[in-house]
């Protein structure tokens, strides 16, 4: 299951999630994951946070750990359930979705061959999915 393709960002949307997005889509997962580190830490977004699980999840995928894969696709949804089905201009209830197939797919144990064929993701900023009242934004 993919998530949106992308498309370039609005101007209204913050810089740390336009360069979260911009590497996310570009597979530099853990790059994408520090990006939102410092503006998570400064507001405590759980937003962000769950942004940086769900992107920790796909550096687990590169490095083929199926336990970390698991673990993180779970936190991320956990995190990001509450953001349902639209924040800050991303489709949540795919990102959400995502984590679950991720987080079924890990409890099966992940065969070998199913590494090198997992679907990458990409993410969307999309106007129509801001809510307004996003602190991110502010």
């Amino acid at each position: 299951m993919g998530l949106s393709k992308a498309t370039g960002p609005g101007p209204g949307f913050p810089e740390p999630l336009r360069e979260f997005v911009a590497l996310f889509n570009a597979r530099a997962f853990w790059e994408s994951h520090e990006v939102l580190e410092g503006p998570w830490r400064e507001n405590r977004s759980g937003f962000y946070h769950g942004l940086i699980l769900f992107s920790s999840a796909f550096v687990h995928v590169q490095r083929r750990n199926a336990h970390g894969v698991g673990a993180q696709f779970r936190k991320a949804r956990i995190a990001l359930e509450g953001f349902r089905s639209d924040y800050l201009g991303i489709d949540v209830d795919s990102i959400v979705a995502q984590c679950r197939s991720g987080e079924a797919a890990a409890s099966r144990g992940i065969p070998e061959e199913a590494w090198s064929m997992w679907a990458f993701p990409e993410l969307e900023l999309a106007p129509h999915r801001v809510r307004g009242d996003e602190i991110e934004s502010r």
